[in-house]
This record gives structure tokens, sequence and C-alpha cells, in this order.
């Protein structure tokens, strides 16, 4: 008995499709995924994927937390060919003087980690400053500028993607995906 590689509406170029996933880190993040067949080049972004819960800390508060399994459904379809797909993850901030911070992006990075890991997703991290400086203009310092450089170069190569961008501030997800297929090719 033959084993099924496709689903029945699933066509033969969705199957051999190369699938780029960069992974904005943290609850405040995005994920962008880029899928490159013979035909045509498909993208996706999306925020990442939070629900809020309380600390377990003495004092009462609540935190957002990755919504893993909305997270393992937003990357599943690219698991059919899992030679065929690769991520990205941004390393975390961890920055002693910003302990809820740091906590908050390890907490996200080590949920990221183990959905990629769960679907058998292979991965690199990579540093912020590394993929920015392949893909945003030189000379962009701060913040503020990175994220203004990030949304402005994130509408020019996704337009399909113009209003998340907008909405959420820059295009982190997408550029990383980018940044991934260049690196994997």
């Amino acid at each position: 008995m033959s084993r099924r590689t496709t689903k029945p509406n699933q066509s033969s170029e969705e199957v051999e499709a190369r699938h780029y996933i960069g992974i904005d880190n943290g609850v405040s993040g995005t994920i962008g995924i880029i899928s490159i067949s013979k035909v045509n080049v498909k993208t996706q972004f999306h925020l990442t994927p939070i629900f809020k819960t309380q600390d377990y800390t003495k004092k009462k508060k609540n935190i957002n937390r990755i919504h893993y399994q909305n997270l393992l459904q937003m990357m599943y379809p690219c698991v059919r060919r899992l030679e065929n797909t690769f991520a990205m993850i941004e390393a975390p901030l961890v920055n002693p003087g910003k302990f809820n911070a740091t906590a908050s992006a390890l907490r996200a990075f080590e949920a990221t980690l183990i959905a990629l890991e769960s679907l058998q997703i292979g991965y690199k991290t990579v540093s912020a400053a590394d993929w920015r400086k392949e893909l945003l203009p030189s000379g962009v310092v701060g913040s503020a500028e990175q994220k203004k450089a990030s949304a402005s170069v994130g509408r020019k190569l996704f337009p399909k993607h113009r209003e998340l961008i907008e909405k959420h501030g820059d295009a982190d997800g997408l550029l990383i995906a980018e940044y991934c297929k260049k690196m994997q090719r």
C-alpha cells in the first residue's frame, strides 16, 4: 500500500513548496511565512498568538503567554515536507536590568522552540543585528527608527500585508523570513 503524500485537494506544487518561517520572538512579536513553489510565492503574516493568564508570583497580575496550540496550527501546513521547511527565530532579549521583559522573552522563546521541535521544523536563532544589517538601510539607529525602517521595507517587499504592518508598527516576522530565505539558498 502506498503512502499518500498529498491531501485530496492539495496540489503537488503545494507539497513541493519551500517554506521559510521568520519569528520575531516575544508576546508582542510577529510570524512571517514565505512559501515558494515552482509557480508562485505565498506569504503569511501573523501576530504571535497569545493568551492572558495570572502570573505565578505572589503579586497578583496578569501576563501574556504564547498560545501554543494556535502557534502549532499556524505552522503545521509547512511540515508536509520537512526537508523544505526552515525557521529562524530572533534571539530573546536578555537584560538583567529589565527582569520582567527578559522573563517574558525567555518564556516566549521556550514555548516557540517547543512548537518548532514538536513539528520537527529545523531552526536557527538569529540576532536582531544580523537580519537588520542585511535588510534595513544602513545608519538606522535606535528602537523607534528601526521599527519605522522595518515597516517601510516590509510595505515595499510585502504590500499584501500593508494593513497589518501598519497596525503592528513593523514587519519583523516577515523580514526575518526573508532573511531566512536568503541564508538558506
